[in-house]
């Protein structure tokens, strides 16, 4: 039994059916086809694209995008260090190696866009040019303010409604609200997730809590912490 091979030297097949099916079309085909079912979809990911480039030319958001900067060498951080950020989330955000950590951390949770909100607010508060001000403050409500930011926030109703309101004059204290409300969820509750992460316990050496054994008693079980908890009943 004989094969044939026809070969089509439009096609590259190793690239994905959808590609070969489109080198398939004419220009008239594609134009037909895509216009109908991805209109909407195109409008939205050119928004997005604009937003990002905008964020990667301005040299006024370096401290907006964590991720872009080079990975902070977690493996070198003193476990004494690291301990310290146990002490309150301030102290581990004043630590540039306990903010990259803690950003790390966000990124495994899809959250990272709380501390690179909160660092943008920061830069933006720092702003001495008017003109700039203006221009950050549109940049930070398209990324993280808007319904259609690629980095939306979760802030309430009324906090949102109150920078659009302010949006076209801002002031210095425009999204000190939405800043505030993201701090507080970051501290109370991406924070002791952090302190109880792989990550952490890793960095300062920490065993993960909550761990028990057994001494040679036969009234009580302790606790790593040297607590002991009555029960008459254990015999080792």
């Amino acid at each position: 039994m004989q094969t044939f091979v026809f070969l089509f030297p439009q096609l590259n097949f190793s690239a994905p059916k959808e590609e070969a099916y489109f080198k398939m079309l004419g220009p008239d085909d594609l134009r037909v086809t895509g216009d109908n079912e991805n209109k909407s979809r195109l409008k939205a990911k050119e928004k997005k694209s604009r937003l990002s480039l905008l964020m990667t030319r301005s040299g006024s958001h370096e401290n907006v995008s964590p991720e872009k900067k080079p990975a902070a060498k977690t493996t070198n951080i003193p476990p004494e260090e690291a301990l310290r950020w146990s002490d309150s989330f301030e102290e581990l955000l004043s630590h540039s190696g306990g903010l990259e950590t803690f950003t790390q951390f966000l990124r495994t949770e899809f959250s990272e866009e709380n501390i690179e909100f909160w660092l943008a607010c920061e830069d933006y508060k720092g702003t001495s040019s008017e003109t700039k001000l203006i221009s950050k403050a549109k940049q930070i409500y398209a990324v993280y303010i808007d319904s259609d930011g690629p980095k939306e926030v979760n802030i309430d109703y009324s906090t949102k409604a109150a920078i659009q309101k302010n949006i076209l004059r801002p002031s210095r204290s425009c999204f000190d609200a939405a800043q505030s409300k993201v701090y507080s969820l970051m501290k109370k509750d991406c924070y002791p997730r952090f302190l109880a992460s792989d990550m952490f316990l890793r960095i300062s050496n920490r065993k993960a809590p909550g761990t028990m054994f057994r001494r040679r008693s036969r009234s009580c079980v302790f606790s790593e912490r040297g607590e002991a908890a009555g029960d008459s009943s254990v015999w080792l």
